[in-house]
């Protein structure tokens, strides 16, 4: 029997591969990680504190719920979380108010899901069920919901798994990581290093070939990389641009049964926190909802830091499709001229510093996070399947409640390299 420690490759250092990585590498394999970025972290995006006056994150933000493999890693590594404080308000193009969770249907929403047996899509779901007129605030609430919040359209996502978020009202505790997501993916980065992984950048995978007792990984900038086992971490729009084995191949077309939502997010950090001077009430703010081109904005609270970020999810941002960061700079500006009755140019006037990131624009990304249709479930059955030398891992493949988070990237990797370790 060799002496040689089996070889895995892993494509991607974003949350999934790290992890899995790093209990690979911990575990005496070999680990290199193959990343086409000159960076870690993949949807993770820190930003210069510099820039913005702490740690901001241009990507994921927000530590969602329990997120038991994420707090564990934060407790490693010294980190601490800071939840999510204030209130929530609403603009509706004439006044501002406090946002009530509460809709008059919501019991009569609960009865019905508690009930549900068999999958609809959202659409499905809300014109079977609730499509009196008396109903028009709790549809227009709900898809407001899931296309902002889950980044899905409500035409192929999947309302049982939806159910959950659903009957807790989408009140699960929502932390941010003191000093941003960056510094947890430079504590997984330092780990893979200090148990000898390798990792190289720009490194974008073109193909995976099965030569006999071994696999070659190749990449676009002529690198080839033989190992016996590959993990494959890269969203799921990227699978389509890599050359698979024929068992991988038909595993990966799977995929198309999954959603994968796009998602805007600008930052504007101004010279003073000139919102909460306009309008007094909202010095407890936290989110603010809108009609607005980008309709969700929400601050640092009770940190005070001024500044504003802006978030468009879900199959409408292809409205903006033709901006680039500076034109959706210019949207935001616009957007919240338009809920403070404002000229934009005063409100441009107190721009300090700005970042907008159209993660469909991302060639390493082509959008955001997954979400669940009706045969998402199945789907990621066939990929976490482990029946040769390339598995898949990710958010996409977390069969949880919160899918589509760095939650669920952690559990995802973590789950993968559990797999192989106990082959």
């Amino acid at each position: 029997m060799s002496d040689t420690p089996e070889h895995i490759v892993v494509v991607g250092a974003g949350a999934a591969g790290l992890m899995a990585a790093r209990e690979l590498a911990r575990a005496g394999r070999r680990v290199t990680i193959l990343e086409a970025r000159a960076r870690c972290g993949g949807r993770i995006l820190p930003l210069p504190a510099s820039q913005f006056g702490y740690p901001a994150d241009g990507g994921a933000e927000f530590v969602h719920g329990e997120a038991p493999v994420t707090r564990a890693l934060l407790r490693e590594a010294g980190l601490s979380l800071l939840e999510i404080e204030g209130a929530q308000w609403s603009f509706d193009g004439a006044s501002f108010s406090r946002e009530s969770r509460h809709d008059p249907h919501e019991a009569e929403l609960h009865a019905v899901l508690a009930e549900l047996k068999d999958d609809l899509t959202v659409a499905d779901f809300l014109r079977r069920h609730f499509a009196g007129p008396e109903y028009d605030r709790l549809r227009y609430s709900t898809t407001r919901m899931v296309e902002g919040y889950d980044a899905a359209d409500p035409a192929r996502a999947s309302i049982l798994a939806l159910r959950e978020e659903w009957m807790d009202g989408g009140h699960h505790i929502q932390a941010r990581i003191v000093g941003g997501y960056g510094a947890l993916i430079d504590f997984l980065a330092a780990e893979c290093r200090g148990h000898g992984a390798a990792i190289h950048f720009g490194c974008v995978v073109s193909a995976i070939e099965d030569e006999g007792n071994a696999v070659v990984v190749r990449c676009a900038n002529g690198d080839a990389h033989g190992c016996d086992r590959v993990i494959v971490t890269v969203p799921l729009p990227l699978l389509r641009g890599i050359a698979l084995p024929a068992a991988a191949r038909a595993k990966a077309a799977a995929a198309d049964d999954i959603g994968f939502g796009s998602v805007i997010k600008i930052l504007l950090r101004f010279a003073r926190p000139w919102w909460r001077e306009r309008k007094p009430d909202l010095a407890d703010m936290t989110f603010l909802l809108s009609q607005q081109t980008i309709p969700v904005w929400w601050t640092r609270y009770p940190d005070q830091q001024p500044v504003l970020t802006g978030w468009f999810g879900g199959p409408r941002t292809a409205q903006l499709e033709g901006l680039d960061p500076q034109g959706l700079v210019d949207a935001g500006l616009s957007s919240l001229a338009g809920i403070f009755a404002l000229p934009r140019e005063d409100v441009a006037r107190d721009l300090v510093a700005a970042e907008a990131v159209n993660w469909a624009h991302d060639p390493f990304a082509r959008g955001a996070y997954s979400w669940a249709t009706p045969r998402t479930r199945d789907a990621q059955t066939i990929l976490a399947r482990v029946d040769g030398s390339v598995l898949f891992s990710g958010e996409a493949l977390y069969r949880g409640r919160d899918m589509g988070t760095v939650e669920a990237a952690l559990a995802s990797g973590l789950a993968t390299a559990g797999t192989i370790l106990r082959r």
